[in-house]
Formats: C-alpha cells, structure tokens, sequence
C-alpha cells in the first residue's frame, strides 16, 4: 500500500480560492475548476472570515500582533517561574526534614 503524500497550497492560492466563493461561486464548482475538495475551500473561507488578513500563515506558523506575543512571553515566563518554585519548595520541605531533631519526652 503506497502512502498517499499530503497536498500543500500556498497562500495565494488558498485566497483566490476564498475570494471566488466570497464572490458567489459555490464551493462546489471552485473545487472542481481547481482540483481540490469542496469541503476545503468552505474551510479555508471559514479561516478568512474569522482571522482575516492574518489567516493562512503557513506551515503552523501564527501570525501574531505584538499583544499576543507579548502575552506568549509572559505566559512563558510565569510557567518557568512556577516551576522555579515548585523545586524550591520541595528542596525547602526535603532539607528542613533532616533539621528535626528529636524531642525527649
């Protein structure tokens, strides 16, 4: 069984799809005059109406405004930093064990 490899579509070509379905085409026949699943061409106009300008970056690629990024930075940061802690405090709780010293009573 040979494995079928995957098609990839470039950016302009994905958006020239997408704009002869926003036109009036239907997916349908766009599919058909270009070889490819109509399925795909309301997906990729789905992903034009909601991300717009930023949608088809490409190869898992996003596209994001400087907020977002930041925002990754931040997130990132923080899950480093409680991870810094969470050692800390279990080297704290494994040192202060053997500071116990017996009590006679």
């Amino acid at each position: 069984m040979s494995k079928r490899e995957r098609r990839k579509f470039d950016e302009a070509f994905k958006r020239m799809a997408v704009e002869l379905h926003l036109s009036g085409k239907t997916s349908t026949s766009i599919g058909k005059e270009l070889g490819i699943g109509a399925d795909l061409v309301r997906r990729w106009t789905r992903e034009f109406k909601s991300e717009g300008a930023t949608s088809f970056p490409g190869n898992g690629k996003q596209n994001l405004t400087d907020e977002q990024k930041e925002i990754l930075a931040l997130k990132k940061e923080l899950n480093e930093t409680q991870i810094e802690r969470d050692i800390l405090k279990k080297a704290v709780s494994i040192f202060s064990r053997g500071d116990r010293k017996p009590t006679g009573s």
